[in-house]
């Protein structure tokens, strides 16, 4: 029987390009490092990103997604922890009314070794990169296949899409400088994506363990 099927992959890859499209801290931290570095260094940053979820993903297919669906308690714990993170996002940039583009921009360029680990350190505690890899893939794995073998399937292919999105989010903020060039737009634009995190917070704590 084969891992993947394109049927599955039609219906997986539409929900896992929204989920790695949705902003968070890594992408946020492309967005900035974009504004810093340009797009080319710091899509080489981003196999740090890629290394942290590689080993998310092989903590999951050791059995670590087994003791988020079966324990209420700790699956509750990174939940409200996912949650509480966003919204923290989330007011912090609608208070701010800023994206800490003035301060990017004047900042010293860092060095790409130095952007890759700051990726990893922040993909490997962030909790929506936790919960893609404890909550979100195992769902898609089919009954009665190879757990570990789909699941690292799936994992591939979200890795593919994970960079592709960070990939345009560096992109976008190595032009951003441009577009965004008032205090008022800046503002504009916080507390659009301030919106956008706050829905994600919501739309995180309705979120249940797969049965």
């Amino acid at each position: 029987m084969e891992v993947l099927s394109l049927a599955h992959l039609a219906f997986f890859v539409p929900a896992a390009a929204l989920v790695a499209a949705t902003p968070g801290a890594n992408n946020m931290l492309s967005l900035v490092n974009g504004i810093r570095a340009g797009t080319g260094r710091t899509m080489l940053s981003l196999f740090g990103r890629m290394a942290a979820f590689a080993l998310l993903l092989a903590g999951v297919s050791l059995g670590l997604g087994t003791l988020f669906e079966t324990s209420a308690l700790i699956f509750g714990v990174v939940k409200w922890a996912g949650v509480a993170y966003l919204a923290w996002m989330a007011i912090g940039m609608i208070r701010r009314g800023s994206l800490g583009l003035a301060e990017a921009q004047q900042a010293a360029p860092r060095s790409t070794a130095r952007m890759a680990r700051h990726e990893f350190l922040v993909a490997i505690g962030n909790p929506k990169a936790i919960l893609l890899f404890t909550a979100f893939l195992p769902q898609f794995v089919l009954s009665g296949a190879d757990f570990a073998a789909q699941l690292w399937a799936l994992g591939l292919v979200y890795l593919m899409i994970e960079f592709t999105v960070a990939s345009l989010y560096a992109a976008t903020g190595a032009r951003m400088g441009r577009i965004v060039t008032t205090p008022g737009r800046e503002a504009m634009a916080a507390r659009v994506s301030g919106a956008i995190l706050l829905a994600m917070a919501g739309l995180l704590a309705t979120a249940r363990r797969s049965s």
